[in-house]
């Protein structure tokens, strides 16, 4: 691994793709172009960002470079198969009509194996009947997009298998993601490759508006370990105004990140099986917690804009705090919606409560073995080169000079969203509700205003709605582990 980094120092041509978000609604990672396969679709319906960092051709010295380095940091086995097959919403290859160059995971797979990537074309609606079809008819798709609707449920109906025959989780190559590995393990089986881990939200807030307002600043608080609920809630309270058009909290996705950054999902995999968690005191305490700034009127009225996001008012000092993944800020500042200009643009990690682990709700970047698929060797050995991409000094050093020049990131603000990550991947949360079923996904997570965990921020208590949603949860989740418990 050190070799890999050292070697690579002289590579100055290389391409890195930056994923923002992945097994929470994924994109294009770790080299390929994001082209819809129904550009009319797409853009708005998934969740995910790419930044391509690099169009500049490889040169001859540096394809040879990576040769040398594949030959000393990967397994040295014949792939008798060259051909892994990809389906997805996006190629995850290199786009031609964009001019982009190979990735170095890809470059390394070619390299090292001689291998390829054949691209089968879906769009975001239609992936998972797609699968089923090529699934069925013995296609023999290798490798998919691992989002959040994956897993457990694509195990039950026959989508996906495991990868513990084709990985050593005890190389060194896994070892930063071996805990993120675990919260695919169902029955002792490890469901997904975990390319990286990274935030899923973070809480962005307009440097300019705290000072005049004689707040501290939560990255501050956060390196001095004051950043929790309470400093948040205190904040929230002294700037929330009314009448001068003051409002505190905004982000559809907040919700979901104040209850994860507590620690406990509401369904998750524990000792490979799967649990209900909403009894636990925690979620309890995160509910009411929330329930209480819906109450103190800390919690921005969205009925009052159409029911829709207003991060304009970052800019204008009119809103305190919006949660979103990073990626709504990964672009050049002209189009970031919440219009703050960037020397005054704030990032901290969602707040966890006073004494807790920095619990962060994760995102992971990944894929899931086909059943039946043809070559899932292949796919482990390409899994392997994106890993060892990866955790290149020189590959972060590529994206880094990305998010200066077309982000204009700070070398302050590069630091802190790595740095914010980190706790991603070292205290990562990801609630299982939406990959076990569409109805557990509705009265838990992803369900309407009123119901499930959105409910505290539209004035519903806890313990009311926990009554209504418990019971029918765990009935539901038990179903999906028996199944589980019996294709073992």
């Amino acid at each position: 691994m050190k070799n890999f980094k050292k070697t690579l120092a002289g590579i100055s041509a290389l391409t890195l793709t930056l994923s923002m978000t992945a097994c929470g609604g994924d994109s294009s990672s770790n080299g390929g172009s994001d082209t819809p396969a129904e550009e009319t679709t797409t853009a708005t319906t998934t969740t995910a960002a790419t930044v391509e960092l690099n169009t500049a051709t490889l040169a001859e010295e540096d394809a040879a470079t990576l040769e040398e380095v594949a030959d000393k940091e990967l397994r040295d086995v014949e792939l008798e198969n060259k051909t892994i097959k990809w389906l997805a919403h996006y190629d995850i290859n290199p786009s031609t009509a964009k001019g982009d160059s190979e990735a170095v995971n890809i470059s390394l797979f070619k390299s090292k194996y001689g291998g390829e990537i054949q691209w089968y074309s879906t769009t975001w609606n239609t992936r998972y009947s797609d699968l089923s079809t090529y699934v069925l008819g013995g296609e023999g798709i290798d490798f998919f997009p691992c989002d959040t609707a994956a897993l457990p449920k694509g195990v039950v109906s026959g989508m996906f298998q495991p990868v513990d025959d084709y990985i050593d989780l005890n190389s060194p190559l896994w070892q930063d993601v071996s805990e993120a590995m675990e919260i695919y393990n169902f029955n002792g089986k490890h469901y997904e490759l975990v390319n990286s881990v990274t935030a899923e939200n973070i809480v962005i807030y307009n440097k300019q508006t705290i000072s005049e307002q004689g707040l501290d600043d939560p990255w501050e608080l956060y390196q001095a370990g004051e950043w929790n609920w309470d400093s948040f809630e205190k904040m929230l309270e002294q700037f929330v105004d009314p009448d001068a058009d003051q409002v505190g909290l905004d982000g559809y996705w907040n919700e979901k990140a104040l209850l994860l950054s507590a620690g406990v999902p509401s369904v998750e995999a524990v000792d490979g099986h799967l649990v209900t968690n909403l009894n636990d005191p925690t979620i309890e305490k995160a509910m009411n917690w929330m329930y209480g700034l819906y109450n103190k009127g800390l919690v921005m009225d969205m009925s009052l804009y159409d029911w829709s996001e207003q991060p304009q008012f970052m800019g204008e000092g009119k809103e305190l705090f919006y949660i979103i993944g990073a990626w709504a800020v990964q672009s050049n500042p002209d189009t970031w919606n919440t219009k703050i200009p960037v020397e005054n643009l704030g990032l901290a990690p969602v707040p966890s409560p006073e004494g807790s682990d920095p619990y962060q709700a994760a995102t992971l970047d990944g894929w899931v073995i086909c059943k039946g698929a043809a070559n899932p060797e292949g796919v482990a050995l390409f899994s392997e080169c994106t890993r060892l991409a990866n955790t290149s000094d020189d590959a972060i050093a590529i994206a880094d000079k990305k998010a200066k020049e077309d982000f204009q990131w700070s070398d302050e603000l590069i630091a802190i969203n790595k740095e914010i990550n980190e706790l991603a991947r070292k205290y990562p949360v990801v609630d299982l509700a939406t990959g076990v079923s569409t109805d557990v996904a509705s009265l838990t997570t992803d369900g309407g205003s009123q119901i499930g965990l959105r409910a505290a921020f539209h004035g519903v208590e806890w313990a009311t709605n926990r009554e209504e949603i418990a019971d029918v949860v765990d009935m539901l989740v038990q179903e999906v582990d028996d199944q589980l418990t019996a294709l073992s």
